[in-house]
């Protein structure tokens, strides 16, 4: 990972006030509790999956990545599902099986999350080439203006693929994601005012070790609020390899795609956890989320769930998938 000198701002010491309230924002934001130098968009499930053509198209060829994983289901209209940090494409699987009878679903797994190998992601960035891949997939699938839904830094990557892609893409859906995530915490900082905490979150991944990262599972669980019993009680947390978590959670909290929403042309739906509890930082999320989306060429469209957490489509499946619906149609 590249390691760039920066030397804490004002936003930085608003932000490393705010220590306290960066935990307890586990729940809404993918921002690293400070003190345990590690934040994770916790996967639900693990599938080493692969590239599949569907039967009802013209055959392509194979595609072959060392950045991503493919698996393809149903037929119809291109949907494309990008899961967030540390989750591999298992994390739709609810979604996929509630579309895959009317569209062609895309089911996405980041190499190096879960149990799969980390192949060119032990090296490098990670979010850039990952959206780099998906846009060739599409290109070298055939793929005519798919829909992108795509979770935590998932979002992200779909964000980055719409704006690259132009009007290739259909519509994006960013599920409980913002182009700059720090602006949830603290709405003035800057990537260069986040940079040194994003650095030791970096170190504490690189120290925990892959096994550390998987048998935490119960702590790290405990803050997925709606999401813990699912997790916990399910599938399981799958981490990954250290190397592509680390280097991951240091994209996320220092990306900002703000300047490039003005090049998507597609339409954009926003969903996220909220709550009308005073006393939850979700009642607050907003405008919050509001202001990261305003430099887009066409107003977002938001869609606010309550009750979900982070992890929207396992804290509220129903809902959420009347928001998938509504998005596609």
């Amino acid at each position: 990972m590249a390691q760039p000198c920066a030397r804490p701002g004002r936003g930085f010491a608003v932000i490393a006030g705010q220590a306290d309230v960066m935990r307890h924002s586990l729940r809404f934001a993918l921002i690293p509790a400070v003190a345990a130098g590690a934040l994770m968009s916790v996967s639900v499930g693990a599938a080493s999956v692969q590239a599949a053509s569907p039967a009802a198209a013209p055959a392509a060829a194979p595609f072959q990545s060392s950045r991503i994983l493919v698996e393809t289901k149903g037929h119809g209209p291109d949907v494309v599902l990008i899961p967030g940090l540390a989750s591999t494409s298992a994390v739709w699987a609810r979604t996929a099986a509630a579309l895959e009878g009317r569209y062609r679903v895309h089911l996405v797994t980041v190499r190096g999350f879960g149990e799969t190998a980390p192949g060119g992601n032990a090296e490098g960035l990670v979010g850039a080439p990952t959206s780099a891949e998906i846009r060739r997939y599409i290109e070298e699938q055939g793929l005519r203006r798919p829909a992108l839904i795509g979770h935590s830094m998932g979002g992200q990557v779909a964000l980055r693929v719409a704006a690259d892609a132009g009007d290739r893409i259909g519509k994006v859906m960013v599920v409980d994601a913002s182009p700059f995530f720090p602006s949830l915490i603290s709405p003035g900082s800057t990537a260069a005012d986040v940079e040194p905490l994003a650095r030791i979150a970096y170190q504490g991944l690189m120290l925990l070790g892959d096994q550390a990262l998987r048998t935490q599972a119960s702590s790290m669980g405990l803050e997925l609020g709606g999401a813990a019993d699912n997790v916990l009680g399910g599938l399981g947390w799958q981490g990954g390899d250290r190397r592509v978590l680390a280097q991951g959670l240091y994209e996320v909290m220092t990306t900002d795609l703000r300047a490039r929403l003005p090049l998507i042309e597609a339409p954009v739906t926003v969903v996220y956890g909220w709550s009308p509890d005073d006393r939850s930082p979700r009642s607050h999320v907003d405008g919050l989320f509001r202001a990261g989306y305003r430099s887009l060429p066409r107003p977002a469209a938001f869609e606010r769930i309550e009750g979900a957490e982070h992890m929207v489509m396992i804290d509220r499946p129903r809902q959420f998938q009347q928001a998938v619906e509504r998005f596609l149609r």
